[in-house]
C-alpha cells in the first residue's frame, strides 16, 4: 500500500522551504567571507574570484589565536560551573516533594523571569568594587549566575522523569545521597547535560555585549570583540568580519554535531541510546 500522500508531499515541500531559508544567512556568510575586499556586488551574488586571504587576515589582524584561547576558557569555566551547581540543586528539587522543594524551584525559575538588562550597570559596580573588571572571572561569575536557573529548570524536569531503581539500591548499598547523586544519578543524566552545555556553550561563545562592557581596555578579548575591530565609523572590512565569524563558529560547530543527539534526549526528559 502505498502511504505517499498529497499530505506527504506538503510536509515535505515545507520542509524543504524551511531548509532553504535556514540557508540563505550561511550562504551570505560564506559568499562574504570569500569576496575580496573592496567588491561592492550584491551579497547574494555568487563569488567569481574567490579568495581565502580574508581568513589569514582575519586571524592575524584581529589576533584571533588569543581571543580564541580567551573565549574557549571563558566558555570551559562559565560551563563546569554550570553543570556543577544546577545539577546539585536540581536534585533535591527533583526528588523532594515537601512544599519548601517548591518554593525553591518557584525561585529559581523567577530568575528566567528577570530582564538581565536591569541589572547591567548594578553587576559592573560591583565587579568594579570587588576589582574583578577586565578579568575571566567577571564573565565567569556572570555567566554562571545568568545561567544557572534555567539549567537547574532543564536539570529538574528530567531527573523527575528518571527511574528511582538505582538511588534505591545504592542507598540500600550503603552509599549517601551525594555519593549516590555523582556515582548513579549523575551518569544517567548525560542527555541532559550534554543539552545544557551546548546550548549554554552557544550562547556563552557568540556573547558579544558582556565581554565588552567588563573586558573592555584590556587584551583579553573575546572572538565577537576582536572581530569589532573591523568596523569602524568610516570603513568597514566586512570580508574580514565575515571571514572570522566562520574561524570563531567552527569550534562551537563542533562540539555541537558531537554533542546534538543529546538535545533532543534531554529535552524529552527520557533515557535514550
Amino acid at each position: 500500500m502505498n502511504r505517499y500522500t498529497w499530505r506527504t508531499g506538503v510536509r515535505e515541500a515545507g520542509m524543504i522551504l524551511v531548509a532553504l531559508t535556514v540557508m540563505i544567512p550561511l550562504y551570505i556568510l560564506v559568499n562574504l567571507a570569500l569576496k575580496k575586499e573592496g567588491d561592492l556586488g550584491s551579497p547574494l551574488q555568487p563569488v567569481t574570484s574567490p579568495t581565502f586571504e580574508n581568513f589569514s587576515a582575519a586571524w592575524t589582524e584581529a589576533g584571533l589565536g588569543p581571543a580564541m584561547f580567551y573565549t574557549a576558557t571563558i566558555t570551559l569555566l562559565s560551563l563546569v560551573l554550570i553543570v556543577f551547581m544546577a545539577a546539585m540543586a536540581a536534585y533535591p528539587l527533583a526528588r523532594i516533594t515537601r512544599t519548601w522543594s517548591k518554593l525553591v524551584f518557584v525561585l529559581f525559575m523567577a530568575g528566567l523571569l528577570l530582564p538581565v538588562q536591569l541589572a547591567l550597570f548594578p553587576l559592573y559596580s560591583t565587579m568594579r568594587d570587588l576589582g574583578l573588571l577586565n578579568s575571566v572571572w567577571a564573565l565567569v561569575i556572570y555567566y554562571t549566575g545568568h545561567i544557572v536557573p534555567f539549567s537547574v529548570f532543564l536539570y529538574t524536569s528530567f531527573l523527575r522523569t528518571m527511574p528511582t531503581d538505582f538511588e534505591e539500591a545504592a542507598r540500600i548499598d550503603g552509599a549517601s545521597p551525594f555519593r549516590t547523586f555523582w556515582s548513579v544519578v549523575f551518569p544517567l543524566a548525560r542527555p541532559v547535560t550534554g543539552t545544557v552545555i551546548i546550548l549554554n556553550a552557544i550562547g556563552i561563545w557568540n556573547d558579544f555585549l558582556t565581554p565588552l562592557l567588563y573586558l573592555s581596555g584590556s587584551k583579553q578579548q573575546t572572538i565577537p570583540v576582536a572581530l569589532y575591530s573591523f568596523l569602524g565609523q568610516y570603513e568597514s572590512r566586512w570580508q574580514l568580519v565575515f571571514a572570522g565569524l566562520i574561524i570563531g563558529l567552527a569550534p562551537i560547530l563542533v562540539i555541537y554535531f558531537l554533542l546534538q543527539k543529546y538535545i533532543i534526549q534531554g529535552f524529552a526528559g527520557g533515557l535514550k541510546g
